[in-house]
């Protein structure tokens, strides 16, 4: 019973976020939502804050567990932006990027919570890095591609889009063109024959282009 109060509470405060923001999350607001008294806000989590920061990694878990097996299956980069833009507009539809950037924003004035809303973000960067790192094993660019870096341009690059998305629709969807140029680019050098990458990685390095 008490799991299932706790497991509600943290449903209720995503809901809550999603549909009314974070500004106008309290115990009350989130206990409507999970259909239990607000005194129980306190009883399994202290504050509010800290049901926030717990509902951030819940809600992270859950989601990046609905992905992990079609993230799995990405073999290239133009796949991955094809997921990209699966994954964007299914999670806007149902207002689950918009949890982490309502964090992600409340977390400037409250640093209570930025290590969670950091973990549940860093869920999804570990995935992204798992996948480039794959799909970038044997291409020219590899050594010059910092993978981890990248896999937190992404997500964070995400998160962003989502709220520009709000103010320009149009532009958000040219962002996620540009994305699949880029991969068309990178497709196109691996296609390149062998005499052909070793040129473009030597051109590469004497521009200082090799990671660190």
């Amino acid at each position: 019973m008490s799991g299932d109060t706790r497991t509600k509470l943290l449903a209720g405060a995503l809901r809550t976020v999603t549909e009314q923001g974070y500004a106008k999350t309290s115990a009350r607001t989130v206990a409507a939502a999970a259909g239990v008294n607000q005194a129980l806000v306190f009883y399994h989590f202290g504050s509010v804050d800290e049901l926030l920061a717990a509902a951030c990694r819940f809600g992270a878990e859950q989601r990046v567990a609905l992905y992990r097996e079609r993230l799995a299956r990405v073999e290239s980069l133009a796949e991955l932006v094809t997921l990209a833009r699966e994954l964007h507009s299914e999670e806007r539809a149902g207002g689950h990027v918009a949890v982490l950037a309502q964090l992600l924003s409340g977390a400037q004035t409250q640093p209570r919570l930025a290590p969670a809303t950091s973990a549940g973000l860093a869920l999804w960067i570990d995935e992204v890095e798992q996948v480039l790192a794959r799909v970038l094993a044997g291409s020219p660019i590899a050594e010059f591609v910092d993978a981890p870096g990248l896999a937190r341009a992404i997500a964070a690059g995400f998160v962003g889009l989502e709220l520009y998305e709000g103010v320009d629709e149009e532009g958000a969807q040219r962002a996620l063109d540009a994305l699949e140029q880029l991969s068309g680019l990178v497709g196109v050098l691996e296609e390149l024959g062998p005499v052909a990458q070793r040129a473009v990685r030597a051109r590469l390095r004497r521009s200082g282009g090799r990671r660190p």
